[in-house]
């Protein structure tokens, strides 16, 4: 159950479906897998989590906080395995990381955790930055705790930030128009309305010439620095064949990322005339152009 598209996820449920098959699990011979993908409306998820429950599926997986608590509000008998959620022990989704309690466990992507490191890189990138804006939004908790931690991250560093508050889609070309001016970069914070709807805000970004820094590069956005998100799902298959095999999620630790890729878009740079310094690229996993 994924708060996105098939096609955006595609790699990711590649990654996961290519470990189970590893670990014997094999779609079509022992195991079936039913899909839902909320397509930016994390509204859905209420309903998709009751209808694996009517189905009384073995396991439930799904990524993003909204998704998860939905999920988790719907059953508490259904062990459920997130792939990625953004601080699992301070949104409440588990009691504790190395004993997680109840029917939930999973991966966590440390997003709170990389807020420094995100504006570390910006200033690389944009030596004399000075005024920052962060969309958020206030509907998602760990959207919230990210935007907490980026504030304190700016002050630190003599940042001034404008924080852009949306609840809906309709909200983020009003947020980014009141910005003109008041910005120099733009940080936008984890969220599925703000990632089903990323391509838009790059393209928003880039005409008012603001670099952004956001989760997924490839949609036009200037720079990402996070988990590799294909390698989360990929060590979710571990989790769901540990709980097919007996064992309960309430056991199982909580992990965190091991692999992180920085990602830089030298077509957006171009396009905001920027100038990408040679030692941000050689530390780049990825450079698209």
């Amino acid at each position: 159950m994924g708060s996105g598209t098939s096609a955006a996820q595609g790699l990711w449920v590649t990654a996961f479906l290519q470990r189970l098959r590893e670990l014997g699990w094999i779609e079509g011979r022992n195991l079936t897998v039913e899909y839902h993908w909320a397509e930016g409306n994390s509204d859905r998820a209420a309903e998709f989590a009751a209808e694996f429950v009517r189905l009384n599926v073995d396991v439930i997986v799904t990524y993003a906080n909204p998704m998860v608590l939905a999920t988790k509000q719907a059953t508490s008998v259904i062990p459920i395995v997130f792939t990625a959620a953004a601080d699992p022990l301070g949104t409440g989704i588990v009691a504790s990381l190395a004993r997680p309690g109840g029917n939930v466990t999973g991966l966590s992507v440390q997003q709170t955790d990389l807020a420094g490191k995100h504006l570390e890189l910006l200033h690389d990138l944009i030596p004399g930055l000075r005024r920052l804006a962060i969309i958020v939004n206030t509907n998602n908790s760990a959207s919230i705790l990210e935007m907490h931690e980026v504030q304190a991250a700016a002050r630190a560093i003599g940042l001034e930030a404008a924080t852009l508050k949306i609840r809906r889609a309709e909200d983020i070309a009003l947020a980014l128009e009141e910005l003109k001016g008041r910005a120099e970069a733009l940080y936008v914070c984890i969220d599925t309305i703000l990632f089903a709807n990323r391509v838009r805000i790059s393209t928003l970004a880039v005409g008012a010439h603001l670099p952004t820094m956001v989760s997924i590069v490839e949609a036009g956005g200037l720079m990402s620095y996070g988990p590799n998100f294909p390698d989360l799902f990929r060590r979710a298959g571990d989790y769901v064949d540990k709980i097919l095999r007996g064992a309960k999620p309430a056991d199982i630790p909580v992990e965190q990322p091991t692999k992180f890729d920085l990602v830089v878009n030298l077509k957006t740079a171009k396009a905001l005339g920027l100038e990408v310094p040679p030692t941000l690229l050689a530390r780049a996993d990825e450079v698209i152009e």
